[in-house]
């Protein structure tokens, strides 16, 4: 399994108040505790709102985890080209743009997106919920390779973000305890479209959702996408991360 979708708070790197809230740490051997069993050899670190532009904590974590995993960074607009193709070299493969909890200037963040799309091949993956998809369709459609977190996060918005599937977009099968939508369905709906777009997370620690990943969270997807579930929890996410 590829996990598409997982943090780490480590202690050790300093983590930022985010809208008055402050993590617990969840480490890398919290995580293998708690996913011990369920077969993980690879997936995506997601730099969150909690690391602001940070790098040092995503560096550590891939060299000690090793092939298979690969980062999801937030960038300052300055960086250096050097720095992006150092980044790249060491796993990071997408830019995290956090319309829900971060950064505003969508202008901005569509600039960087483009600009290291244009430099080393990364996406760009969208924390937003879909009912605010339509109105960013300017924005959007210059984005040349997207995904979006959490099935879109409500159902609101699953019309515009079922176009963006249809136009090669992926979407995170993840963060089942955060949304507000009839999960199987909309699964359903998005793998009709475009098998190839499901990618399994499971956004552990959850930090801030009602509840956390569960490992019947994965009887959902398996109802979903029925004989396609191998490549739902593995294949699609790593041909899109270039995960060999």
């Amino acid at each position: 399994m590829f996990d598409a979708h997982r943090y780490i708070l480590d202690p050790r790197f300093t983590l930022v108040e985010n809208q008055g809230y402050q993590p617990e740490p969840y480490t890398i051997a919290d995580y293998e505790r708690d996913t011990d069993g369920l077969g993980i050899t690879g997936g995506a670190i997601i730099s969150a709102s909690f690391h602001t532009t940070d790098q040092d904590f995503l560096l550590s974590a891939l060299q000690t985890l090793g092939h298979g995993w690969v980062g999801v960074t937030q960038l300052d607009p300055a960086i250096s080209d050097e720095d992006i193709i150092g980044l790249d070299r060491a796993g990071v493969r997408a830019i995290r743009l956090n319309l829900m909890r971060g950064a505003t200037d969508v202008q901005m963040l569509t600039s960087l997106a483009r600009r290291v799309h244009d430099l080393v091949g990364w996406h760009a993956e969208l924390y937003v919920e879909a009912s605010m998809l339509l109105s960013l369709e300017p924005i959007l459609c210059r984005l040349p390779a997207v995904s979006i977190d959490h099935l879109g996060m409500s159902s609101q918005g699953l019309s515009y973000l079922l176009d963006l599937v249809d136009r090669g977009a992926r979407v995170k099968a993840s963060g089942f305890g955060r949304v507000d939508m009839d999960i199987v369905a909309t699964m359903k709906h998005i793998h009709a479209v475009n098998p190839s777009a499901l990618m399994f997370g499971t956004d552990l620690p959850g930090t801030r959702s009602p509840r956390p990943f569960q490992e019947s969270d994965l009887d959902l997807v398996a109802e979903a996408v029925g004989g396609d579930l191998p490549a739902v929890l593995d294949g699609n996410a790593r041909a899109w991360y270039r995960v060999t």
